[in-house]
């Protein structure tokens, strides 16, 4: 059968459990359909896979038609933000723990895929979080996040003191272990264990959730997602807090530093299989009660 997708990469961490017969049931697959794959050159080492086409991260990303991504969420995460900015779409399957992202299940591996190939899939946009650290008028640093930017003290026991502000208006000044501030994809991660709102994916807002804050009234708060989020460190302060995004990319501040958040404008495609559901995915991956009220 036909499929729109015609040049396929494949992406993943050798280091996860099983990702060698992944990809060895996806290579048999993939060739049986008569589509081009390009894997990526962190899965070199694996055994059997030596002769076939490999490329950076970002080099599959501007030839590929779809990218797969084997491995946990992380590995999705940290994919994303290279795929993103060559409109890639993308679908994962799971070798990691609870998998909100990377929803194809390895037992399910050939029928999940085939459906996705034949066209029969959910197709999800997910817009990611860009963040500056500004120096004055300088800018010193840039990154981006799928799931979270987190502003935090860098060290145990010890709080930050900054000033928030959006979109121009002064909001609070508070002492706190730091800020989390979420997307609706990050909302079933960092920010939920802060005491951080789950949000559906398709909603266009950021929360914004105090870390540990020094005031009983401060409360996670969600604003619209074309805001400007402005994270004033206050000079005062003796530690330089790190901005950490996903868990994975990280930048430093310094007392009397900037950090500035918006929504990036290029968004994420993720294709979903047959069946997909964000509330069954909650039901699932959190435990959720799934019996019907009578």
């Amino acid at each position: 059968m036909t499929t729109e997708f015609t040049r396929i990469g494949l992406l993943g961490r050798r280091e996860h459990p099983g990702v060698a017969e992944i990809v060895a049931d996806l290579l048999k697959l993939l060739d049986a359909r008569g589509i081009e794959v390009t894997m990526e050159d962190r899965l070199a080492t694996l055994a059997h896979f030596e002769k076939r086409a490999m490329k950076s991260r970002d080099a599959i990303g501007a030839m590929v038609d779809l990218a797969i991504v084997i491995g946990g969420d992380g590995s999705l995460l940290s994919a994303a933000r290279t795929l993103v900015r060559h409109a890639t779409p993308v679908i994962g399957i799971n070798r990691g723990r609870l998998g909100f992202l990377t929803d194809v299940s390895p037992d399910e591996l050939i029928t999940q895929v085939n459906s996705v190939l034949d066209g029969d899939y959910t197709r999800d946009s997910r817009f990611l979080l860009d963040v500056e650290v500004r120096r004055g008028t300088e800018i010193i640093g840039q990154a981006e996040a799928l799931n979270d930017i987190v502003v935090n003290s860098g060290t145990s026991a010890q709080m930050v003191e900054f000033e928030l502000t959006i979109d121009g208006e002064f909001v609070y000044r508070l002492n706190a272990d730091g800020l989390i501030l979420s997307s609706p994809t990050g909302s079933t991660a960092y920010s939920m264990s802060g005491g951080g709102p789950i949000m559906n994916p398709a909603l266009d807002a950021i929360a914004i959730v105090p870390m540990f804050p020094h005031s009983l009234t401060s409360r996670p708060i969600v604003v619209h997602g074309d805001s400007e989020i402005r994270i004033d460190v206050v000079s005062r302060n003796q530690i330089h807090p790190p901005v950490t995004c996903d868990g994975q990319v990280s930048l430093t501040a310094l007392p009397g530093d900037a950090v500035i958040v918006r929504k990036k404008k290029e968004r994420l495609t993720l294709l979903h299989p047959p069946g997909y559901s964000f509330y069954a995915s909650c039901r699932d991956k959190l435990r959720w009660s799934d019996t019907l009220a009578k």
